[in-house]
């Protein structure tokens, strides 16, 4: 299902070509980005597509979206300028099963952000330290057996399950994988900043086959932003290379960060044939 169509970014320019996200949006010369069920903004850090995704949620008013406060509304104060160059982009939605447009974008959307990610990560792996911490007190101070014994008590017992869910999902290596599972649902859009961090590469191409089956089976449709090619090779995808002036449709084996890869083992190909 396509819940946005359409979005065209601001053709809009600041007498100040340096105010955010005027200065990472200058020069460029993209026409309105056409939305598939699974659409990437690929481009190399400094590109703009995190900006990108983030203009988008504020247009759309997005749960996740980051937001922006400021006490005075000057041009000289970035958070402001954001907001009005937000508000000067347009957009359209999609059709329904019936051929009618969609009058809204579904409640469950959101925008989840890479930095959401890390700090989930960061909160399991403190569980998993304390948990760590606690038990080795407590098996100093009244013996192993006595440890377990309090750890499963009721004053333990809520603190112990919290920490041995945090150690299970911490040690299967799968953290970004739940984090996603928890917060994805059927029949919305999402906006996907740098899903696959922290993930090794066979994750990310399990990450990338789970996005394909939620596009397909579920009614989920996704913008992401990656510069991965492992995420790149398996998505089916549309994708933008944001390193290009006007934004260019690519194949992901045209991408320059794929095509690194790819040279890098071509030219060491012996090494994998001993």
């Amino acid at each position: 299902m396509i819940y946005l169509k359409t979005f065209k970014l601001s053709n809009g320019r600041s007498k100040n070509s340096n105010i955010y996200p005027f200065n990472v949006l200058k020069d460029k010369e993209p026409d309105v980005f056409l939305f598939d069920n699974i659409t990437v903004l690929y481009g190399n850090n400094g590109s703009g597509k995190s900006t990108i995704l983030n203009i988008i949620a504020h247009k759309l008013n997005l749960k996740g979206k980051e937001r922006y406060e400021a006490p005075v509304p000057t041009e000289y104060i970035p958070t402001i300028n954001f907001e009005i160059y937000s508000k000067m982009c347009e957009y359209a939605l999609g059709e329904d099963e019936f051929g009618d447009e969609i009058r809204k974008i579904p409640e469950n959307s959101r925008y989840l952000k890479s930095e959401e990610i890390l700090y989930e990560i960061r909160k399991i792996q403190q569980d998993a330290v304390l948990q760590e911490s606690i038990e080795s007190n407590l098996s100093r101070e009244r013996g192993l057996q006595t440890a377990k014994e309090f750890l499963q008590t009721k004053e333990g017992g809520k603190q112990f399950a919290r920490f041995q869910f945090a150690q299970d999902k911490y040690s299967n290596g799968e953290t970004t994988m739940q984090i996603l599972e928890d917060n994805i649902l059927p029949n919305a859009l999402y906006l996907l900043d740098e899903p696959e961090v922290s993930l090794s590469p066979q994750n990310q191409v399990k990450l990338a086959e789970e996005i394909n089956k939620m596009s397909r089976y579920l009614g989920v449709q996704f913008i992401i932003a990656t510069h991965s090619p492992f995420m790149l090779g398996i998505l089916n995808a549309k994708i933008y290379n944001l390193d290009t002036k006007d934004y260019r449709v690519q194949k992901w084996s045209e991408l320059e960060n794929v095509r690194y890869f790819y040279d890098f083992f071509k030219n060491r190909e012996n090494a994998f044939e001993k």
